[in-house]
């Protein structure tokens, strides 16, 4: 019972920052320019639970593998190094807030976020998650999905229904810092209980990782800041947008 709540409160908070910025919180922002907020929400937990019960499944059934515990023990925590750094570099939509179906808002909104969010950051992290909470399927997958409702809810109340700027660049590097605490203990961890490699060693690792990290994450924040991109996502819909919704809502 306690392990299931520790893995559901890491699984929360997780989702949560691997969300803030992500392509899918954009595309609940967009969405919700032209539907109900809570249409929106409700087509985002149907997406979100089907989608997270694979990657829960996918991340479950690697852990059987008893030979390989300590590589994807290993690969699991550097994995949440590449979020960070994949945070930083920022997610844009490609066109999956245009998509429509013939079943309404709620269906419209859950099939694009299930495409999505195949092979999206978030899923990615709910394989992890589920490799390092294997006994823990369900904490895992019920997290993950709050997670994901929060951040999602976070974007659109801030961004849509309150039409305030959302400071991109702050929120990426502190959801980014955040992920790669998270994978420096992480590795930190299994250098030292599970491959038990001493401390000179472990110590030497750990500052050639934090190099790499720290080069990657300044070219990716140099290059961004040379592409010129705006330092706030969008929010507020046009009048247009607004019209548009109040007909549809209906």
């Amino acid at each position: 019972m306690y392990t299931g709540f520790i893995a559901f409160l890491v699984a929360v908070g997780a989702v949560v920052l691997a969300e803030m910025g992500d392509k899918t919180q954009l595309l609940a922002m967009a969405f919700a320019t032209k539907y109900q907020a809570g249409k929106v929400m409700l087509g985002v937990f149907i997406a979100t639970v089907f989608n997270h019960a694979l990657a829960v499944a996918v991340g479950n059934y690697i852990t059987r593998f008893d030979g390989a515990q300590i590589w994807i023990q290993g690969i699991a925590s550097l994995s949440f190094i590449f979020f960070g750094l994949w945070t930083i570099r920022g997610d844009k939509l490609d066109g999956e807030e245009n998509r429509t179906t013939r079943f309404g808002p709620v269906i419209t909104v859950a099939v694009a976020f299930f495409i999505a969010e195949m092979g999206d950051k978030t899923q990615l992290a709910t394989i992890a998650l589920a490799t390092k909470f294997p006994e823990n399927a369900v904490g895992v997958l019920i997290g993950t999905t709050t997670g994901m409702l929060i951040a999602d809810a976070i974007g659109i109340i801030i961004g849509v229904v309150l039409c305030k700027k959302i400071p991109e660049r702050t929120v990426k590097l502190v959801s980014a810092g955040a992920f790669m605490l998270f994978g420096f203990i992480g590795t930190y961890q299994v250098a030292t209980q599970q491959l038990q490699l001493g401390m000179t060693t472990v110590l030497l690792l750990m500052l050639v990782l934090l190099i790499l990290t720290a080069g990657a994450s300044y070219y990716l924040i140099k290059k961004e800041k040379e592409a010129g991109h705006s330092d706030t996502y969008p929010s507020c819909p046009c009048p247009e947008d607004q019209i548009k919704k109040q007909q549809e809502d209906k």
